[in-house]
């Protein structure tokens, strides 16, 4: 990986996303086929985040990458609660058990190294590598290619419409993940909310959720995700003329 890595970041960013989206993809579909979600999923997400991190720690990239401690004041983002009423949106409108209890301890352990290697992945090796050259253009193509990844979901069973929708707030909480990465230098916040929403998913009421309402939730994710940005923006900006 070090060869790679140091021959080109930006290439060594790709390969991962490519790698994470193949056996992520392969291992649902093989716990789909056993008839236990997850169980392939669990284990594979475990040894790539273990591998991952510990590669990190290796080269002496935690700062680089975020895994050290927050830089920015909390006061200055807001506590993070714009985060926290992010997670809340899984159960809007309710909690209820929808998988058997081994298959729900799964998918939160699996949903928790999401959590870790979609931010390392998409917040880390591939907005660091091409903020370089154009912080701007790194912080859309993070952001666009972290949403229009969920695409994938369609492969593993998920309804057009909500796949869509996901892709739409993932780009708008891909997008402030990445402002709060930049400026706050620290990745933890991201990856411990990343990690909430998903696996809140698994207790998610979903049957008294109308496409209306999975709308209206979508929208809010977008304008909360989109205005915690830009606020984090405008903050900053003050702090850089003074």
């Amino acid at each position: 990986m070090k060869k790679i890595y140091e021959k080109n970041e930006l290439n060594f960013a790709l390969i991962w996303i490519g790698v994470y989206v193949v056996l992520f993809s392969v291992a649902d579909s093989i716990s789909g086929t056993i008839g236990i979600t997850k169980l392939v999923t669990a284990p594979l997400g475990i040894v790539m985040t273990v591998m991952i991190y510990m590669w990190i720690c290796g080269n002496g990239l935690k700062e680089k990458y975020g895994l050290c401690k927050f830089k920015g004041e909390a006061k200055t983002y807001l506590y993070f609660v714009p985060l926290v009423l992010l997670a809340s949106t899984n159960v809007w409108y309710g909690v209820r058990l929808n998988l058997s209890v081994v298959e729900s301890i799964l998918y939160v352990i699996s949903m928790i190294c999401v959590g870790f290697l979609e931010e390392v992945i998409f917040r880390g090796f591939l907005f660091k590598a091409m903020c370089k050259s154009n912080v701007k253009q790194a912080i859309v193509v993070s952001s666009i290619t972290f949403g229009i990844g969920h695409i994938v979901n369609l492969l593993n069973g998920s309804e057009i419409v909500e796949t869509l929708l996901q892709v739409c707030y993932a780009i708008a909480i891909g997008f402030a993940f990445t402002i709060l990465f930049y400026y706050g230098k620290g990745l933890w916040p991201c990856i411990i909310i990343h990690a909430v929403i998903n696996s809140l998913s698994a207790f998610a009421n979903t049957e008294d959720a109308s496409v209306t309402r999975r709308i209206i939730s979508g929208l809010f994710i977008c304008v909360v995700s989109i205005g915690y940005a830009l606020y984090i923006l405008k903050c900053n900006k003050k702090s850089e003329k003074m």
